[in-house]
């Protein structure tokens, strides 16, 4: 017989372990080779893993799973012929068969645990757990005055912290919803990300300035071109080209807020590559656009959208998320108006989006309405000063207020690339 291990491969440099996210076949399914069979969390990206071979699968590991690179996760038997018309190969149906004999030892063997099973019926009547006995005796509430939430109603300490202590001559506080609790593991890469962002606000000088930008001639652009835009460079004409293109210009004007700080050094880019933070399915992923400050704005859609779809579909790659010299965020596609975005490390500064509101302004002596949006940087005060913080974020801000001249040249239609 001839049976493939299928070992953990090595997502990317440094990552030495991956969790099991997800199984996508099940134990003893006939598996197709190249075909997904398990989703894997690093630290840094969900990734699918594929068969190697054809044939039929036992699984070596259980969802929840931390294994490491190199590790077997699953045996492929190649031998197996294919099922017809069934996605369970049919060498499983005399182990269907045999599986009445196999469960009748334990049959026999059932009076031995009977008082142990029927002890947890005990706790029906409320029963408290020994940490929460302890609690109610401090506070003086009898345990019948309790509603467990545990198994069999059984009182759990979280119960006995809850519960009031009932006020003389009165009777005793009762919960009347719902107190149910669901407790989840975090996968590897919330793990991950939770350790970075705590890292970042423990271990930098991070400080916040805001603007504000005005996107009448955004939209204005965009209400006049996205069709030809679309139809030409087969991408729609979104913000976000617009930002990545005013600060591409903004960071070539401050070149210490495209830098990093290493050790006692600091380290100088030439080029920009903007990281776009990405919303997932296991949480913020920030893909890297490389050497942005030299794409076309149907360049920058054309890659954003693609490295959007990737990370949706979990097909992003670590790669794909390595470096990045600044990153853009926008949380006002979820309704955020103003918020403080935490630097993405070893980076020395980011830029925060939100929503756009009309919002009455003056401009030149008259009260005027007009699509405004905050933006918020911030910044690593360590490398950065705050000259340089403010400079670079009014150079975004007079990119964003008049993106025909200071973006496209003076021509509208030869910047869009029409």
């Amino acid at each position: 017989m001839s049976v493939l291990e299928m070992k953990v491969p090595s997502p990317g440099e440094s990552i030495t372990e991956v969790e099991i996210a997800t199984w996508l076949v099940k134990d003893g399914d006939y598996v197709e080779k190249d075909q997904p069979i398990a989703e894997v969390d690093s630290d840094k990206a969900t990734l699918e893993l594929p068969a190697e071979q054809s044939g039929v699968i036992t699984l070596k590991a259980e969802e929840g799973d931390v294994v490491q690179v190199g590790q077997v996760v699953c045996l492929i038997d190649m031998d197996a012929a294919k099922p017809e018309g069934v996605s369970a190969p049919a060498a499983e149906a005399p182990k269907q068969e045999e599986a009445p004999k196999a469960a009748e030892p334990a049959k026999q063997e059932a009076p031995k645990p009977a008082a142990p099973v029927a002890a947890p019926q005990t706790y029906a009547t409320g029963a408290p757990s020994p940490a929460a006995k302890k609690i109610l005796d401090e506070k003086g509430i009898e345990a019948g005055q309790v509603s467990g939430s545990g198994r069999d109603g059984r009182i759990t300490k979280t119960d006995a912290e809850l519960a009031a202590v009932p006020a003389l001559g009165g009777s005793p506080s009762t919960a009347t919803g719902s107190r149910t609790t669901t407790t989840t593991k975090l996968s590897v890469l919330r793990r991950k990300i939770a350790s970075r962002l705590v890292a970042v606000k423990n271990e930098t000088a991070m400080l916040t300035t805001f603007n504000e930008v005005d996107m009448s001639e955004i939209f204005r652009l965009r209400k006049q071109y996205k069709e030809e835009f679309a139809q030409k460079h087969g991408v729609g004409l979104g913000f976000m080209s617009f930002f990545t293109k005013a600060v591409t210009r903004a960071l070539q004007m401050y070149p210490d807020v495209n830098a990093s700080i290493d050790g006692d050094f600091k380290v100088n880019y030439d080029f920009c590559d903007i990281s776009i933070a990405v919303s997932g399915p296991k949480g913020l992923m920030v893909p890297v656009l490389r050497n942005a400050e030299n794409m076309s704005f149907a360049g920058v859609e054309a890659n954003i959208k693609d490295l959007a779809t990737k990370v949706r579909d979990g097909k992003i790659t670590v790669d794909e998320m390595t470096g990045g010299t600044f990153t853009i965020t926008n949380g006002g596609t979820f309704g955020s108006m103003m918020s403080t975005p935490i630097i993405n490390p070893p980076q020395s500064a980011i830029l925060g989006m939100h929503n756009i509101i009309q919002r009455p302004v003056a401009v030149d002596g008259q009260v005027v309405i007009r699509p405004m949006m905050y933006v918020a940087m911030s910044y690593d005060h360590r490398i950065i000063d705050g000259k340089e913080s403010v400079g670079f974020l009014v150079a975004v801000k007079e990119g964003i207020d008049n993106p025909v001249e200071i973006l496209m040249g003076g021509d509208e239609r030869k910047g869009l690339g029409l």
